[in-house]
């Protein structure tokens, strides 16, 4: 057995098959692409999914990868067991319709064998319980004694209808010393004697929905083995979290919690969950994720928050994520160099998430400690849904983390009525989503014969399918709306942001309005629109046109975006990175990372230097190259986008380089002009722009010199003093308010005299009590203050009561000594209020309240008298 370091490893798997004419790809990010199934990347497969159902071509039949995945159906589970993770590496080598099981057998037992250095006695195999042509060539062609191979009915992948198969595995014995002690202790067991290393997926059948399995005519291998798993093998490892893929982030926290790993069996979950979680969480962020309340920014919060409370429970009452940071970006700099490029920004986000819920961490523990602590008082074993939903809601806890501390304490959630009130929330958020829309499609395997093909300057093309309803129809007619594929298009499909082109199909016998262009998984481009006359047939040889006013507006303000990105992290800061767009032909919107609002002097330098490089005349222009060149260039890639071998390099001169698809002008200068609309936050740590070009910036403009005019008009100006004149305007109303406040202090003085001279005396107390014309509550408040000072000394209540619109406002205070007698302003002014069709109360020396009925008020006072009466007898 050979010691290798988790690098090592990762790197002489992926050399063996390179070896072995495998194309060696670098892990796809975190977020799938074009995949709504999946949430994230949480198999090694799962970015190959199109090449495995022949929708896609794979750029080569022989792939390997060392791929990062993330899965949290185990989480609770992670920290207590030697190989739960949540971020994981999967080591794995795939066959599209290539090699199958002999050879995919035969490389697998190589590489554990001689690579690693595994002794064959210490190997078992498990296969299907009816995989004979597995068992022979594992027994004949590998001499795997027959006595450790185990048939197992559970070795077959499959989910639902669709390409499926058996699997075989290589499990390795740690010995008697790891397992269990039990005497049928054998592969299988849920002890950690018998580790399984390797798992090899022979996708060989299609199964339909009816549960029919037919032999596949191309046949596909996939291998899956755990790099954190292997390399505790080679490692002589207990756990994972002793290799060097996880160790330094708890030998990190054992200094920072002064907690010591082995030493308790408490404190050793928390060090693992934080040393996995941490992991997660930088690459994670690192793929472009962000905290939120739905989808993967909640598996993100999710972990976070989870670290958080585990560092709570070690006694670390502080932030301490951050440094996290820079041991799992150091773990990391071979494989993923760009974590310690963003590390900077990783930091942010995670010490804004950490901050915040560290000001609700205890609010809401403190809150959960409460409900456990009844429940136990009164029997309990269930915590309410609406109580663990409020707990989620206010307090951002994680369900799963309040679930976790019940189970802790021998609870349990009402998870129905939670999931009630969760789904409730998610319709209400649905309801304010607008979604994309997109034609029902059908599937086309075996449909299209030929490649389509994308030339700007086709004009003539010919119908290869017509699509309506999710079906492939031979016409359509007038009035219909459908979708047509061409083989030929010069039409830009909806990606990366950019809206799709608008046009015209025109045949011998109808034509279609295209409201839209967009693409199939495979990249096909099909359009849609509506027949406007006549019938468009399959075969019909027909006139393409692209709207091209629409398709150069969008042109402009693409190119427009990458200028202002540029821009951006020359005037803000070069942490900035693109995190969404949406350029259409009317505007552009640019979401990007920041964590605080782009000043007003940022945004005029920004929008300065977009504007001066549309001046400079610079040409643009698309370069095809590979990855490593474009980034030796300096072209920027962005967050979550996936890019093959071959990359198109959208440049402007040495002002902006940005790995791009999209269309784009000729030269800056086509532009004409570049301004910023609006600036916004859209989420934590995210911002966004919208701005115009061209002649939308014109009209943004001119719109904006109309109602400059008119204002000026109004204030009988013109236009260049207008700023001058509403100061001086300003000025004079600020004037006349101050007259006008001391005008309502004089009243007030004269109405407090007026009212003063005429108190009743209700039990031995002089109370005031009156309908005033007051216009809102502070000035009631404030003239009941300047009466009660005038009772000062003495045995006094003022009530007082004021119609304000279709509303009332009472204010009721007591002097010391009438409280001494039995007065309560509190109770005064709800009884009053009660009358007057409201409600409130307050202090015994000072309340307030409103009501709905002014009609009322003075038979509401009289209440307040009343009650008054009541009290002074008590």
């Amino acid at each position: 057995m050979i010691n290798l370091t988790g690098n090592e490893l990762r790197k002489k798997f992926l050399q063996f098959f390179a070896s072995k004419d495998h194309l060696v790809l670098p892990s796809y990010p975190l977020v799938p692409e074009n995949d709504p199934t999946l949430l994230l990347i949480g198999a090694g497969m799962a970015p190959f999914k199109p090449f495995f159902t022949g929708k896609m071509k794979p750029p080569h039949l022989r792939i390997a990868t060392s791929q990062k995945c993330v899965r949290t159906g185990d989480i609770e589970n992670v920290g207590r067991t030697a190989r739960h993770h949540t971020f994981f590496e999967m080591l794995g080598n795939f066959s599209f319709g290539d090699y199958f099981k002999k050879d995919a057998i035969a490389w697998g037992w190589e590489f554990v064998t001689k690579e690693l250095g595994l002794h064959p006695d210490k190997l078992w195999v498990t296969i299907h319980t009816k995989d004979d042509e597995a068992f022979e060539i594992w027994r004949d062609d590998i001499s795997v004694p027959v006595e450790r191979i185990v048939r197992m009915e559970d070795n077959f992948w499959e989910i639902g209808p669709g390409p499926c198969g058996p699997c075989s595995e290589i499990y390795v014995d740690l010995g008697p010393e790891r397992g269990c002690g039990k005497p049928d202790c054998a592969v299988g067991c849920n002890c950690d004697r018998y580790l399984e290393i390797w798992n090899l997926v022979f996708t060989q059948f299609d199964r339909d929905e009816a549960g029919n399995y037919t032999p596949l005519a191309k046949k596909n291998i996939d291998t899956g083995a755990g790099l954190e798993r292997i390399a505790s093998v080679l490692q002589n490892k207990k756990s994972n979290f002793e290799t060097d893929l996880l160790f330094p982030i708890i030998e990190h926290m054992e200094k920072v919690a002064g907690v010591k790993y082995g030493a308790s069996a408490h404190t050793d979950v928390s060090l693992k969950v934080i040393a996995d979680h941490g992991r997660s969480m930088v690459v994670m962020i690192g793929d472009g994720i962000l905290p939120a309340n739905e989808g993967r920014g909640y598996v993100l919060r999710r972990i976070l928050r989870r670290a958080v409370r585990h560092g709570r429970l070690m006694g670390v009452d502080k932030p301490f994520l951050t440094a996290i940071v820079d041991v799992v970006a150091d773990i990391f700099a071979e494989p993923y160099p760009d974590i310690g490029e963003k590390r900077a920004y990783i930091k942010k986000v995670i010490q804004m998430e950490e901050d915040r819920f560290g000001a609700t961490l205890l609010q809401g523990l403190d809150l959960l400690n409460k409900h456990i602590d009844e429940l136990k008082a009164a029997g309990g074993k269930t915590l309410d849904g609406a109580s663990a939903f409020r707990l989620y809601d206010t307090f951002g806890f994680p369900w799963e983390l309040t679930e976790e501390i019940l189970s802790e304490n021998g609870m349990s959630m009402d998870k129905t009525a939670f999931d009630d009130a969760m789904n409730q929330q998610r319709e209400r958020a649905r309801a304010a989503r607008s979604e994309n829309a997109r034609i029902d499609l059908p599937d086309l395997t075996g449909v299209i014969n030929a490649p389509v093909v994308q030339d700007p300057c086709a004009d003539t093309a010919k119908i290869v399918v017509i699509l309506k309803d999710g079906k492939v129809l031979a016409e359509a007619n007038d009035g219909e709306e459908a979708a047509v594929i061409l083989n030929v298009t010069p039409f830009y499909a909806e990606s990366g942001g950019q809206v799709g082109d608008a046009g015209v199909v025109a045949g011998p016998l109808g034509k279609m309005r295209v409201s839209t262009a967009q693409k199939l998984p495979d990249g096909t481009v099909y359009h849609v629109g509506y027949i406007e006359e006549g019938t468009l047939k399959t075969g019909d040889t027909v006139k393409v046109a692209v709207e091209m006013p629409r398709h150069l507006a969008t042109a402009r303000n693409h190119t427009a975006t990458h200028l202002l990105h540029a821009a951006l992290k020359q005037v803000v800061g070069s942490h900035v990175n693109q995190a969404g767009s949406l350029v259409g032909s009317d505007r552009l919107r640019f979401d990007f990372t920041h964590f605080a609002p782009v000043t007003e002097p940022e945004l005029a330098e920004v929008e300065r230097l977009v504007n001066q490089a549309i001046l400079d005349n610079i040409p643009v222009a698309a370069i095809e190259t590979t990855q490593d060149l474009a980034r030796d260039m300096g072209a920027v890639a962005l967050f979550g986008e996936k890019y093959g071998h071959k990359v198109r390099v959208v440049v402007a001169g040495d002002f902006s380089k940005e790995l791009c698809g999209g269309s784009h002008v000729g030269s800056t200068a086509e532009i004409a002009l570049f301004k910023i609309v609006s600036e916004a936050s859209v989420g934590s740590g995210l911002r966004r722009i919208e701005a115009v070009t061209g002649g939308g910036a014109l009209e943004y403009i001119n719109s904006r010199e109309r109602i400059l005019t008119a204002a000026a008009a109004a204030l009988k100006t013109r236009p260049e003093e207008l700023a001058g004149k509403v100061e001086a305007l300003a000025a004079e109303i600020k004037e006349v308010e101050r007259e006008l406040a001391k005008a309502n202090v004089e009243k007030a003085k004269g109405e407090v005299q007026r009212l003063a001279d005429n108190p009743v005396t209700i039990g031995g107390c002089q109370v005031i009590s009156a309908e005033v014309a007051i216009p809102d509550i502070e000035g009631l408040r404030n003239l009941a203050d300047m009466l009660r000072d005038k009772l000062a000394g003495k045995a006094g209540v003022i009530v007082l009561g004021a119609k304000q619109g279709d509303k009332v406002s009472l204010v009721a205070t007591a002097t010391p000594q009438a409280v001494g007698l039995g007065a309560h302003a509190g109770n005064i002014v709800k009884a009053a209020a009660a009358v007057a069709g409201g409600g409130g109360g307050g202090r015994p020396d000072m309340a307030q309240a409103g009501g709905k009925l002014p009609e009322k008020l003075a038979d509401a006072l009289k209440a307040a008298e009343t009650a008054l009466e009541g009290q002074i007898k008590k």
